[in-house]
């Protein structure tokens, strides 16, 4: 089967490669808002189903952040992620000016760390980088399937 990769992809067909990967449900409005402020969005599709995607989120200065890359599971560590990365160096080494670097982070699930390292990238040590943190803001942790079955995820 041949893999295509376009720039585009629904919000519907994000929330179908997150339950693929046994990831929650996320708002259809929130994922369209995420896609439109993206600096560049990557998808990948076999028989027109998307198999993989990735967002980067980039200020156009020097930092630049892969919030994470979505490959459907019986599709990882056959070179999805190493293509759809690949496009991600492309765009952003076209953009840097003479003398100019950009910091690219990214965050690896599972046994993906392997893949990432073989394209060049290292774990960030704490006392490098400061310890990494997160919270959560949110009204609702989860959609239930009852919801997601209200939503029309087909159309958008």
């Amino acid at each position: 089967m041949s893999t295509t990769y376009k720039n585009d992809i629904t919000a519907g067909e994000i929330n179908a490669l997150r339950k693929s990967m046994g990831w929650r449900q996320n708002h259809l409005e929130q994922i369209e808002a995420e896609l439109k402020g993206s600096a560049l969005v990557v998808a990948a599709y076999e028989n027109s189903v998307a198999i993989g995607a990735v967002r980067l989120m980039w200020d156009g200065g020097g930092t630049a952040v892969i919030p994470s890359i979505l490959v459907a599971p019986e599709h990882q560590n056959r070179g999805v992620e190493q293509e759809l990365l690949t496009r991600v160096f492309s765009f952003l080494t076209e953009k840097l000016k003479p003398g100019f670097g950009i910091q690219l982070d990214i965050r690896v699930w599972g046994n993906q760390k392997p893949v990432y390292e073989n394209l060049g990238f290292q774990v960030s040590a704490s006392e490098q980088r400061g310890i990494p943190m997160h919270i959560c803001l949110t009204n609702q942790i989860e959609l239930t399937d009852a919801m997601y079955k209200q939503m029309d995820f087909a159309d958008k």
